[in-house]
């Protein structure tokens, strides 16, 4: 039986968080403000009766089917709140579980460096997907387990904050968040990505 590590609805993507999915999904790509769901599950394949599952149900559109080595992604979103929560609901129900069932966020690891030092700032941005932070900027770090709770933690600090988003990476053993900007905008976004995490059922 299928373990469901996450079921995460997003009631309107932010514009980072959803331009940066646009680096690297390889299905429908979303727009700002959609509605959008993503589902994790153990073992790995069965993400793919799942995403037949959730397509023939509503009319939504597939962003992200992944099948890594241990998890399997699916991330779905429309323009129609209602059909993504249908959707949502036909995955569940092919589970035989509820939203509760999923494991729940635990932060691994959050940290606030300020004043980056631009050599710092130079290695980040070697391996970001997303903008690019700057020397003197202030960075916040975030790892979370199940990964796929970076998005979540991303678009909410993206809406409390003027911040930049310069990575996230949702899939894998665990998930990590980069977000830059002055000090008093990433400890606003620090807090809202915890504490989103914090409230999930």
């Amino acid at each position: 039986m299928a373990t469901l590590r996450s079921s995460i609805f997003i009631d309107q993507l932010q514009p980072q968080t959803m331009c940066y999915l646009g680096t690297w999904i390889r299905g429908s790509l979303p727009r700002t403000n959609m509605a959008a769901q993503i589902i994790e599950v153990a073992p790995g394949l069965d993400i793919e009766p799942l995403t037949d599952t959730a397509l023939k149900e509503a009319e939504v559109r597939g962003g992200i089917l992944v099948v890594e080595r241990q998890f399997g992604y699916l991330e779905f979103h429309s323009r129609s709140t209602a059909a993504v929560k249908a959707a949502a609901q036909a995955v569940l129900r092919a589970l035989g579980l509820s939203e509760t069932d999923a494991i729940r966020p635990k932060i691994l690891a959050s940290k606030i460096v300020t004043r980056i030092d631009p050599m710092h700032a130079f290695l980040i941005n070697r391996n970001k997907g997303g903008s690019m932070i700057l020397g003197g900027e202030t960075l916040f770090v975030l790892e979370t387990e199940p990964a796929a709770y970076a998005i979540l933690a991303a678009n909410e600090a993206e809406k409390a904050a003027n911040i930049k988003i310069v990575d996230y990476r949702m899939i894998g053993a665990t998930g990590r968040v980069y977000l830059s900007g002055s000090e008093a905008e990433v400890r606003a976004a620090a807090t809202a990505a915890e504490t989103a995490l914090e409230l999930v059922a």
